[in-house]
């Protein structure tokens, strides 16, 4: 069986995922519904979904995120500070690399400062499985980037879920998820218990939490980082991939849901019927170890939804994959290094094969919440600039140095029709009387 073959004529750039209608609705309703009953609204939904029972408190506090993460074995405990301490490093490089500055204008100085947020909402899922990783990802890249609160919600937390918003540094955590934990984050429900109105919310989520973040992002004015899709990954490769090896990462990220998406794409400097012959190979790995695997169940509706494609030369390969913007990018193949400095479009590239994309999924360096369904065209990964304001200033110190630039100020409203800014700027012009004046005269 494997994944279907397409031909390169098939993938066209563009094609992409739209947001689900029935999910927007939903999503909308409930902004409302938190927007006017706050806490006890989002406790209605809460336990609706068998989040909380009556009475009890959405929000853990940051002693109940430390006691979780000391029931903890050692080993995993371990764990996840490494993988926190790897995320945080990768993330305040990235934090260190965009600096305040200034420059020179007519007659004085102007720049732009960089600030955090003040308040970052982290969300992550934890439906089918249970995502600590996904906390370390946003919280701890929230803190790298200097926000004084970070607010961490995913439903039914478990005590390493818990113990993961700890290690990132997380000020408290809603235990609930959905619509109505982004529309808490985003209206500040829980405000008077520690979990103010986001600034910005970030993370992965399904169907509904996409459609709540769209949302929020228009009638609630928060910030978000992207509308994520189902997980996706593009392996290009030529015939000297191990079938093994590629089949195994096309298969770890169809296991996250039944909608995710596992692309192959091949060639080879022999023609494409090489090409052809290796996703043969592939699909012949798959279906051996989607036998055994024990997410098979998810991981196969999702194989179904994948395709292949042989290629001619590297060339249609590049083309193809720049078609699809995938979210996870991996090159194996001769040359690699050289080829995917030609890559242009996806959210995460991935080199060699002992560069495993699950090794991104687990906290290597790199964030791995990713642009999905195309959007890599416009848009990156999660990272500090997701939680950091650029605001421009400028200043005039030298009226007479900047005489050129005023006049230009002067003529430009004119053309544009717009008096009333030619009048403003003619007010700094060196010894000559604003028209306003003149009129009165």
């Amino acid at each position: 069986m494997g994944v279907p073959i397409l031909e390169s004529t098939d993938i066209k750039a563009g094609d992409s995922e739209t947001l689900d209608a029935k999910a927007m609705a939903f999503a909308g309703e409930c902004l409302r519904k938190v927007q006017q009953g706050g806490a006890e609204a989002v406790a209605e939904y809460a336990q609706r979904f068998g989040e909380l029972t009556a009475g009890q408190s959405a929000v853990v506090q940051k002693a109940e995120l430390k006691a979780a993460y000391d029931s903890l074995e050692r080993a995993d405990r371990e764990c996840l500070d490494r993988v926190a301490a790897r995320v945080k490093k990768f993330a305040t490089c990235q934090r260190d690399a965009i600096r305040d500055m200034e420059t020179d204008i007519p007659g004085g100085k102007a720049g732009h400062t960089v600030s955090p947020v003040d308040v970052a909402g982290c969300y992550a899922p934890g439906g089918r499985y249970p995502l600590p990783s996904s906390v370390i990802m946003t919280a701890a890249t929230a803190r790298a980037a200097g926000v004084k609160k970070v607010v961490v919600a995913s439903p039914k937390p478990l005590p390493v879920t818990l113990a993961a918003a700890y290690v990132s540094g997380a000020d408290v955590m809603l235990r609930i998820g959905g619509a109505h934990a982004i529309a808490a984050l985003a209206t500040g429900a829980y405000s008077g218990e520690g979990a103010p109105r986001a600034d910005v919310i970030c993370g992965p989520g399904n169907a509904w939490v996409t459609a709540a973040k769209a949302c929020c992002a228009t009638h609630a004015r928060v910030g978000i980082d992207m509308l994520a899709g189902p997980s996706e990954v593009l392996v290009v490769c030529d015939e000297t991939a191990d079938p093994e090896v590629v089949a195994s990462d096309m298969l770890a990220q169809a296991e996250h849901d039944v909608v995710a998406r596992p692309i192959l794409v091949t060639f080879s400097k022999y023609g494409k019927a090489t090409a052809l012959k290796h996703i043969h190979a592939v699909n012949e790995a798959l279906d051996r170890q989607l036998e055994v695997l024990p997410t098979k169940a998810v991981a196969e509706p999702a194989v179904k939804r994948g395709f292949a494609v042989a290629c001619k030369d590297v060339e249609e390969a590049i083309r193809v994959s720049d078609a699809v913007a995938p979210e996870h990018l991996e090159v194996i193949c001769r040359d690699e290094r050289t080829i995917s400095k030609r890559m242009n479009h996806y959210g995460g590239l991935f080199i060699g094969r002992c560069a495993a994309e699950v090794l991104g999924d687990y906290g290597i360096g790199p964030n791995h919440t990713l642009p999905t369904s195309g959007t890599a065209r416009y848009t990156g990964g999660l990272c500090v600039n997701d939680f950091l304001r650029i605001r421009t200033w400028m200043r005039v110190d030298d009226k007479k140095a900047a005489q050129v630039a005023v006049e230009d100020a002067v003529r430009l409203a004119r053309i544009e029709g717009l008096e009333g800014h030619a009048r403003a700027a003619e007010h700094r012009l060196g010894g000559d009387e604003p028209a306003a004046k003149k009129a009165k005269k």
